[in-house]
C-alpha cells in the first residue's frame, strides 16, 4: 500500500528518476518539520523540568532514586539506590537496564539535571516519527497538528512534571515502531519495539501486542515470533530475574491481587469481576475518556489503539489507585499509541478517497480539516487542566527556595543526610541520602545531618506536623540546630 504525503495526487509530469542530490534535498525537506517540532518540544520540556528542579519541586521518590541508580552505573556498579534501602539493587524493583545508557552522560555531568534533560529529549524525540509519518501520509497540516497535540498531551505533561522515570525510553521506541507499522515496514517495527523489554518488565506484553498486529496485517511468522518473545521476556523478567535479585520476589504481584483469597472459588470470582474492574471505579473512566478525547475520539477507529490494552490492563487490574489516574507518569507510553492510531485513521481515509472522484476527494479534505481542528481544539482546552499551566509560575522569585539553597550549601560533600523528600534530589549527586520519615529504612537518627522543610513539605512520607515532631525527637537524640529560616531547618549530629 502506498500512501502519499499531500492532499492532492502526486505530481507526475516528469518521469525522470531523481538523482542522489535531489534525493538528499527531498529527505532534508521532509525531515525539517519533524526536526523543528522535536527542537521546540525539547527546549520547552527542558526549561520546564530544570526550572521545577531549581525550585525544589522534584522529589527523592522518584528522581533521587533514579539518580542514585545511574550514579552507581557510572561508577561501574550495579544500580544501587540507598533511598530504597541499604544496598538496594534497583533491578530487584523494576527491570530497567536501559537506564545504564545514561551513565556516560552522568560521568560528564553528575547531576539530577542529566536525567531530566535526557528525559526531555526522549519525550521530544517521539514526535519525530509521528510527525514524519503524518507529513508523508496526510500532509503538512496533519504533521503540525500531531506535533502540537502530542507535545501538549496530558500523558506527557504528567510525566514531565513528575521527576524522571525509565518509561521515557519507551515513548520514542514506541513512536518509531508504530510509525513503521503504519507504513507497513514490519521488520523495522519489530526492531524498534524489541528494546522495550529492557525498559520495564511489563512492556514485553506491549511488544507481544505489536507482534500480533504484525501477524494479523503483515508477516505472520515474524509477528507470532515477536509475540511469543515479548510474553516470555516479561514473564522471565518478573518471576526469574526480579525474583532472584529481590529476596521477597516480584514486588508488584501484591497490588495485582497476589495477596487476596486463594482457591478455585476466589479465582472464579476475580475472573467474573474482571470486566467491571477494567472500567470502574470512576478514576478509570476519567482516564479512558481523556485518552480517547485527545484525538476527538478519532483514534478509536484504528486497530492500533488496541496496543494500549496491555498497559491499561495491568494498571486497571491493580489495587493501587495511583495507577488508575491521569496523574503521574503511567500514561506517557499511551500517548504515541493514541496519536499513531489517529494518523492511521487519517491516512486510511485519505487513501480511500484517492480512489474516488473530485467530490469524494473534496469531502475527504473537509473531513480531514475538521478532524485536525477538533484535535487541536481539544489539546488547547485540556491544556489548563494539567501541569503545563504551572509554566508561568516557574519564573517567580521564592524566598523559601533561597533559604533552602543556603541550608543545603552548608552540608559538605560526601556527608550522610536525612532530608525532606523535596530536598533529596538536591543532594543525591554528592551525598548519601535517605528520606526523612520513610518507615523502616535505617536506624532513625544515624545521619550526620538532617534537613527538613516544615513550611512546604511534599506531603510524603510525612506531613509538616510530622516533620516538626521528627525534628523535636532528633534534638532530644543529641542533634543541634545549625540554621533555621523560613521553615527550613538544618540539624547536625553532635560529636
Amino acid at each position: 500500500m502506498s500512501i502519499h504525503s499531500g492532499l492532492e495526487r502526486p505530481h507526475q509530469d516528469s518521469p525522470a528518476r531523481p538523482g542522489p542530490r535531489t534525493n538528499v534535498r527531498a529527505r532534508a525537506r521532509e525531515a525539517a518539520l519533524p526536526a523543528a517540532v522535536v527542537a521546540v518540544l525539547f527546549v520547552f520540556y527542558t526549561v520546564f523540568s530544570v526550572r521545577r528542579h531549581s525550585l525544589m519541586l522534584t522529589t527523592g521518590y522518584d528522581l533521587g532514586i533514579f539518580e542514585q541508580a545511574v550514579r552507581s552505573y557510572a561508577a561501574g556498579h550495579w544500580p544501587v539506590a540507598s533511598l530504597k534501602g541499604p544496598g538496594y539493587n534497583l533491578l530487584g524493583d523494576h527491570f530497567s537496564p536501559i537506564t545504564a545508557t545514561l551513565a556516560p552522560f552522568y560521568r560528564i555531568w553528575p547531576s539530577a539535571l542529566t536525567l531530566l534533560v535526557a528525559q526531555a529529549f526522549l519525550f521530544a524525540l517521539a514526535a519525530y516519527p509521528l510527525c514524519r509519518w503524518a507529513r508523508r501520509a496526510v500532509g503538512r497540516a496533519a504533521a503540525i497538528t500531531v506535533g502540537f497535540a502530542y507535545g501538549a498531551s496530558w500523558g506527557i505533561a504528567s510525566a514531565v512534571v513528575f521527576d524522571f522515570h525509565e518509561i521515557a525510553f519507551a515513548v520514542p521506541l514506541l513512536a518509531f515502531s508504530l510509525a513503521a507499522l503504519g507504513e507497513r515496514r514490519w521488520r523495522a517495527a519489530v526492531w524498534w519495539a524489541l528494546p522495550l523489554v529492557l525498559v520495564k518488565e511489563d512492556l514485553g506484553f506491549t511488544l507481544a501486542a505489536i507482534g500480533l498486529y504484525v501477524a494479523w496485517y503483515g508477516s505472520r511468522r515474524l509477528g507470532l515470533a515477536t509475540a511469543v518473545f515479548g510474553v516470555a521476556a516479561s514473564l522471565v523478567e518478573m518471576f526469574v530475574v526480579l525474583a532472584s535479585v529481590n529476596q521477597n520476589g516480584y514486588a508488584y504481584t501484591e497490588s495485582l491481587g497476589g495477596d487476596g483469597p486463594t482457591g478455585t472459588a476466589a479465582a472464579v470470582e476475580r475472573l467474573l469481576g474482571l470486566p467491571l474492574q477494567l472500567v470502574w471505579p470512576e478514576p478509570k473512566v476519567h482516564t479512558l475518556l481523556f485518552l480517547a478525547a485527545i484525538t476527538g475520539f478519532m483514534a478509536l477507529r484504528s486497530p492500533m489503539v488496541l496496543l494500549c490494552l496491555p498497559t491499561l490492563g495491568w494498571r486497571f487490574v491493580s489495587d493501587n489507585a495511583s495507577y488508575w489516574e491521569t496523574r503521574f507518569h503511567y500514561s506517557a507510553v499511551l500517548m504515541p499509541i493514541v496519536f499513531a492510531a489517529f494518523i492511521d485513521v487519517l491516512a486510511r481515509r485519505r487513501h480511500a478517497a484517492e480512489a474516488g472522484d473530485a467530490e469524494v476527494r473534496k469531502a475527504a479534505r473537509t473531513s480531514q480539516r475538521a478532524s485536525l481542528g477538533i484535535t487541536a481544539a481539544v489539546a488547547l482546552i485540556v491544556l489548563p487542566l494539567f501541569p503545563y499551566r504551572q509554566f508561568p509560575d516557574l519564573f517567580a522569585d521564592d524566598p523559601h527556595v533561597t533559604a533552602a539553597r543556603s541550608a543545603l550549601a552548608a552540608i559538605p560533600d560526601g556527608a550522610s543526610v536525612t532530608a525532606s523528600n523535596r530536598f533529596v534530589p538536591q543532594l543525591t549527586g554528592r551525598c548519601d541520602v535517605t528520606v526523612l520519615g520513610y518507615p523502616d529504612m535505617r536506624p532513625r537518627y544515624t545521619a550526620q545531618w538532617i534537613i527538613s522543610d516544615t513550611k512546604a513539605p511534599s506531603g510524603w512520607p510525612m506531613s509538616a506536623e510530622g516533620e516538626s515532631a521528627a525534628l523535636d525527637e532528633a534534638l532530644a537524640q543529641g542533634y543541634r540546630i545549625v540554621t533555621e529560616q523560613d521553615g527550613v531547618v538544618l540539624l547536625e549530629r553532635s560529636a
